[in-house]
């Protein structure tokens, strides 16, 4: 979102707002609709002569409000593996973005293994494979079109036997509107279930900042089928977009965990919502 407030300044220069204009310009930055609306509410209630810095403050205010002081970290437990179950539609970035996850956690120190549970494209389990040799990760993955619930047992079998920190699945892109496909993910979600009731412990949604308010509708239908834990947000670099991040805490009450900013294995960094507010800037 950089750049953001800066647009709405240079809009609004005159005291006489065009309400519907704001209103726009807000939507458009994929703020969500109940935020918006609250916003402009305020700004209404002054009844005074309003300059594009009085929107900027209620709606930097307004977002402060919105997004929590710090994320939830990621900590391994000391007598079992960490689950994390990977999900989204095609295109987000989701194997890059398991691949980036399972990296920066062993930067810091701890040991990982990725279980490549998207069985329906044979690229995306050869995709994962670049990855894992790339950041120096195991890796797990069953015959060709194997069951992803299955892959996903063999992997906790083989995470548990080696003591792993944390086991990363990466999942089958689906839409979420299709219910057989959503099914599916809950069918992995009951097979981890088997042996450790408690699994997966972390659910991670990976959305595409680009697509604005299709990626909160995306969060609505996962949180339906497996009850998200956070979200991993792409192409969060400077495309003037990713107040869908606000939308999704608002309405979902769901975080935004994770960042992707680039194409690097390094350019993947834990969500910080004071320096998201400076970004907007």
């Amino acid at each position: 979102m950089a750049g953001f407030f800066k647009k709405l300044l240079q809009r609004f220069t005159d005291p006489e707002i065009d309400w519907d204009d704001l209103e726009a310009q807000l939507i458009a930055g994929d703020l969500g609709v109940k935020l918006t609306t609250q916003i402009v509410d305020e700004l209404r209630d002054k009844q005074r002569a309003l300059h594009g810095q009085d929107i900027i403050e209620a709606t930097r205010e307004h977002i402060k409000k919105t997004l929590p002081d710090r994320v939830s970290e990621l900590t391994p437990f000391t007598d079992k593996p960490k689950v994390i179950l990977v999900v989204g539609v095609n295109g987000t970035g989701k194997t890059t973005s398991t691949a980036k996850l399972a990296n920066l956690l062993k930067a810091k120190g701890n040991s990982v293994l990725l279980a490549a549970a998207d069985t329906f494209r044979a690229a995306a389990v050869e995709q994962l494979e670049v990855w894992s040799q790339r950041v120096g990760i195991p890796m797990v993955k069953g015959a060709p079109n194997a069951d992803p619930g299955a892959v996903c047992f063999d992997a906790y079998m083989a995470a548990a036997a080696r003591k792993v920190d944390y086991l990363i699945c990466d999942t089958a892109g689906r839409l979420h509107t299709r219910h057989n496909l959503m099914e599916e993910l809950r069918k992995v979600q009951r097979i981890l279930g088997k042996k450790d009731p408690t699994a997966p412990h972390e659910v991670l949604l990976v959305v595409d900042a680009t697509t604005g308010g299709n990626a909160l509708q995306q969060a609505r239908e996962f949180n339906k089928a497996v009850p998200l834990t956070g979200v991993i947000v792409t192409k969060l670099d400077g495309s003037g977009k990713g107040g869908v991040v606000v939308a999704i805490q608002q309405e979902l009450g769901i975080q935004t965990r994770f960042v992707g900013t680039g194409e690097q294995v390094n350019d993947f960094k834990a969500f910080d919502p004071s320096e998201f507010l400076n970004q907007m800037l």
